[in-house]
C-alpha cells in the first residue's frame, strides 16, 4: 500500500484536533499500520502529549528551508509502529521565512515527498495549527485526505462551513486528489440534548462523510497528555480508549470499502454549508 497523507485540519481552536492525532495515530498503530505523525503546531502539544522534549531544531523548519531532510527529523515514539517528527517554539518562524519564497505553499510537500515517496509509512498524519497560515496551507497542499474534528457545539458549524471551502479551493487549483474523508465530532457529552442536535445537524448536512465514532467529553482524554502517553497506554480500558480505537477500525474499513467499490471519495464542493 502507498503512503497515505492525512492532515487533520481546522482553523479554529479548541476542537480535540491534536488530542485525536496523538490518539488516531496510536490507535492505528495498534492496529499494525506504520504511521508517521507530522507535528506542524508550533506549540508542540502533539509532542509533549507523545512524551518528547521540546527541542531546538528538531522540527519541520529546517527542512522547510533545504537546510536538512525531513528523514534525518523523524524521532521514534516509544509506541510500536509509531514515529514522530517533532515540533517545536520556533516552527513560528516558518510563517515569516517561507513567505519569501515563490514556491512558499510546497515547501513542505518538496521537504516530505522523499519520505512519501519511500513507502515505508503507511499513514503520514499531519497535526495542523489552528489557523489559516502558511503552514496549514502547506499541509493541505500535501494532503491526500483530511479529516475535520468539531466540537459538538453550534458555533463550531460556522466553522466547518469554512474548512469546506478551503479544501474544495485547494482541491480546484493544484491538489486534484485531496478530499475530505470524514468529519469527526469531538467532546461528545451524550448527557446533553446539545451535543445530539449538533450532530443531527451536521449529520444533516454531510451525510455519510460524518464518522459515526463519537469522541465522548472524557477526564482520562484530558489527563493522558501530561502523562506523554495516547489515552490507549494511559488507561486502556477507559470510554476515549474505545472511542479512539473505534475510530481507527471506521476509518481503515472506510478506506477498504472505498478501494473495494473503486471510486474516489467525493468533495463536498455540491453541499450547502450550514449557516
Amino acid at each position: 500500500m502507498k503512503t497515505t497523507v492525512v492532515a487533520l485540519a481546522n482553523q479554529k481552536g479548541g476542537v480535540g484536533k491534536t488530542t485525536t492525532c496523538i490518539n488516531f495515530s496510536a490507535c492505528l498503530a495498534e492496529k499494525r499500520k506504520k504511521v508517521l505523525l507530522v507535528d506542524l503546531d508550533p506549540q508542540a502539544n502533539a509532542t509533549s502529549g507523545l512524551g518528547l522534549e521540546k527541542g531546538f531544531g528538531s522540527s519541520i523548519y529546517p527542512a522547510l528551508l533545504g537546510e536538512t531532510d525531513a528523514a534525518s527529523l523523524i524521532k521514534e515514539t516509544g509506541i510500536k509502529n509509531l514515529d514522530i517528527i517533532p515540533s517545536e517554539l520556533d516552527l513560528a518562524g516558518a510563517e515569516i521565512a517561507i513567505a519569501r519564497r515563490d514556491d512558499y505553499l510546497h515547501r513542505l510537500q518538496e521537504a516530505m515527498q522523499p519520505v512519501i515517496d519511500s513507502d515505508v509509512y503507511d499513514y503520514i498524519i499531519m497535526d495542523c495549527p489552528p489557523s489559516l497560515g502558511i503552514l496549514f496551507m502547506n499541509a493541505l497542499n500535501i494532503a491526500h485526505e483530511v479529516i475535520i474534528p468539531i466540537q459538538c457545539e453550534y458555533l463550531a458549524l460556522e466553522g466547518l462551513g469554512v474548512m469546506v471551502d478551503i479544501v474544495n479551493q485547494i482541491s480546484e487549483a493544484g491538489n486534484p486528489n485531496l478530499h475530505i474523508s470524514g468529519i469527526l465530532m469531538t467532546m461528545y457529552n451524550v448527557s446533553t440534548n446539545l451535543s445530539q442536535q449538533v450532530v443531527q445537524e451536521v449529520v444533516k448536512h454531510f451525510g455519510d462523510r460524518v464518522f459515526e465514532t463519537l469522541i465522548p467529553r472524557n477526564v482520562r482524554l484530558s489527563e493522558a497528555p501530561s502523562y506523554g502517553k495516547p489515552v490507549i497506554e494511559y488507561d486502556p480500558h477507559c470510554v476515549g480508549s474505545a472511542a479512539y480505537r473505534n475510530l481507527a477500525k471506521e476509518f481503515i474499513k472506510r478506506r477498504k470499502k472505498d478501494a473495494s467499490e473503486n471510486d474516489a471519495l467525493p468533495t463536498l464542493s455540491n453541499v450547502i454549508s450550514p449557516e
